[in-house]
């Protein structure tokens, strides 16, 4: 037996998320460096690659790259790596809120 308690042959790996419930159901994808997506999830794998179709991506504001505008653009099908992925929510079910911490001023 090996020392990581593989013992070899053909053990399966289970993927880290169990994204199947979301497949044809809008999502909402954050990426390392701020960039943020919507789309249809149409497939992914063990590694967290994502395949979303009817992608919009928010523009950031070009004086705060964290800050989102209201601005969006179209880009269609589009291929995520799942190393660059932060975070992958459904869009139904959720609401935006203000932020309660943001000082106005």
């Amino acid at each position: 037996m090996a020392a990581n308690g593989a013992t070899g042959g053909g053990n399966r790996k289970d993927p880290i998320l169990d994204l199947a419930k979301y497949i044809d159901q809008e999502v909402r994808v954050k990426f390392h460096g701020g960039r943020e997506v919507t789309g249809s999830l149409k497939g992914y794998d063990q590694l967290v690659n994502l395949v979303l179709d009817d992608c919009v991506e928010f523009v950031r504001d070009p004086n705060d790259e964290y800050r989102l505008t209201d601005e969006t653009r179209r880009v269609g099908l589009v291929v995520c790596r799942g190393t660059s992925v932060m975070l992958i929510s459904p869009v139904d079910g959720t609401a935006e809120i203000p932020n309660p911490f943001l000082q106005e001023g």
